[in-house]
């Protein structure tokens, strides 16, 4: 709880103290001072004549400074009319002094009572005095809400609520009859045979296959988080994300774990596994398995509907910042679910905006604006973007940056292929052998993809305008947009 170094409060209330033992041992010395209006010159000008009257000498008053009361002689009054007097209020510093007498006939002072100076100063001192404790109390009020706020609001943010599972408790409260079921790591390891069948490894961790202990032993896919990185946030994410989805193109949350640092997710077992595999193989850029062009613009159009769900179709807007082959299953038909919610965010639906500190996201599928905020503001295109990515990488069976490629020209398939098109060539030699309605509806993937990586967000459509293009718009309709700024990155030496 504590790092033994002296908290912000502690300052604070010894300052307060310091403050209240000076307004109780000083005063505050106020002077009051009427001056009369001018009067006129003791010089006067008569039938052409000047007159002069005598002057006084120079008048002095009683004054009060540091303490020390000096009296000085009382000024006669002038002939001249009265005029109203003018109130003039002088601070001076604090000083432990008797108090001061003024006699009641000094000009200016007529009616003065001591009396009433007094009880003014000991009310000026005791409102100080409160005004100190009211600070103090609102100060200490702010320490402990925000110590509050920090171990249970976000458990991620401090290690020891980190590994607490009561944490993950009082988290999942707020979703009520939603909220996902809770397993022991001993139920895990149990339901998973001791961890044997290994189906998929990420960024984060480990999936295994493992049986459900309910009646109909449901097969699940069990993402286990790797105990050593820390990843705490990502599995608040996952959890607080998913948990709020019901989508047929989003994985299926049915549990997860949190005792102390093991962690798991549970999800509905897709059978086909990830996209990539279907695209490339591992570690390399040689097509594995083709796509037909009906199955690929199935594909594109679920992830679509999946991204708009979670832009708009949410009580809670979700950015899910990872879209990527690699994060999209495919079950026993072929049907997408976009999975891996580690680096998602949530917003509220209104907000276009979104602050966030740090990159999030695979290098070759992150927004120019996540790089750099001259690009624009992150927000829901910054998914567009990877989306438009990840397009290109399915239907070009390929990397998008193959360093490998033995063209030059074909290094970076996005401007490879937007000059084809821009030159209005035939894709037969690029895909192989296909027919008229495959190569329109390649043609179409090609050309929504390639807006949705345009380098201005704001030129970038939504993922609603993009199931539009997709299912509604004809291919004649579409235009081919402008050539992104960041069409061919630098090539490595």
């Amino acid at each position: 709880m504590s790092s033994g170094r002296p908290s912000s409060a502690y300052f604070f209330m010894l300052a307060s103290f310091i403050f209240i033992s000076i307004s109780t041992r000083g005063s505050l010395a106020i002077e009051y001072t009427y001056v009369r209006a001018a009067a006129p010159s003791p010089t006067s000008v008569r039938d052409g004549t000047i007159n002069e009257r005598p002057t006084a000498p120079s008048p002095t008053r009683s004054r009060r400074r540091y303490g020390t009361i000096t009296e000085r002689p009382t000024i006669t009054p002038s002939p001249v009319p009265d005029l109203a007097p003018i109130p003039i209020i002088q601070f001076y510093k604090y000083a432990p002094a008797p108090e001061p007498t003024f006699s009641d006939d000094e000009p200016g002072w007529s009616g003065y009572n001591p009396s009433k100076h007094k009880r003014a100063k000991w009310q000026l001192e005791l409102g100080i005095g409160m005004a100190a404790i009211l600070i103090l109390s609102l100060g200490v009020i702010c320490s402990v809400k925000r110590g509050y706020l920090s171990c249970h609001a976000i458990p991620w943010g401090r290690k020891d609520a980190m590994n607490d599972p009561i944490s993950a408790e009082e988290m999942m409260k707020n979703y009520g009859s939603i909220a996902p079921k809770r397993y022991t790591y001993s139920e895990v390891k149990k339901l998973t045979n001791s961890f044997k069948d290994k189906v998929g490894q990420g960024g984060f961790g480990v999936v295994y296959k493992g049986k459900l202990p309910d009646g109909d032993g449901r097969i699940v896919a069990v993402k286990v988080l790797s105990e050593t990185k820390g990843n705490g946030e990502e599995f608040i994410n996952e959890v607080a994300s998913i948990s709020r989805t019901s989508h047929v193109n989003i994985v299926n949350l049915l549990g997860f774990c949190y005792e102390r640092n093991k962690r798991a997710l549970l999800y509905e077992f897709v059978s086909n596994g990830s996209l990539d595999k279907f695209i490339y193989d591992e570690g390399t850029s040689v097509t594995n398995c083709h796509l037909d062009s009906r199955t690929m613009f199935q594909i594109a159009a679920g992830v679509a509907r999946g991204l708009e769900y979670l832009h708009r179709g949410c009580r809670t807007r979700i950015l899910h910042f990872d879209i990527k082959p690699h994060n999209i299953l495919l079950d026993e038909d072929l049907c997408p679910k976009i999975s891996d919610f580690g680096l998602a965010k949530l917003c509220k639906t209104k907000e276009s905006i979104v602050s966030m500190t740090g990159l999030r996201g695979t290098a070759g599928f992150i927004a120019p604006e996540v790089f750099s905020r001259n690009f624009g503001g992150v927000s829901h295109k910054s998914d567009v973007y990877s989306y438009g990515m990840l397009v290109l990488e399915m239907v070009g069976g390929r990397k998008n940056f193959q360093s490998g490629a033995s063209h030059t020209s074909q290094i970076y398939f996005p401007h490879w292929i937007y000059n084809k098109l821009q030159q209005e060539e035939s894709l037969v030699n690029t895909f192989g052998d296909i027919t008229d309605v495959e190569e329109d509806t390649i043609k179409k993937l090609l050309i929504v993809s390639l807006w949705c990586i345009q380098t201005n967000p704001s030129d970038r459509p939504s993922m609603a305008k993009v199931i539009e293009m997709l299912e509604g718009t004809s291919l004649l309709s579409l235009q081919l947009p402008p050539k992104p700024f960041l069409d061919s990155p630098t090539r490595s030496p």
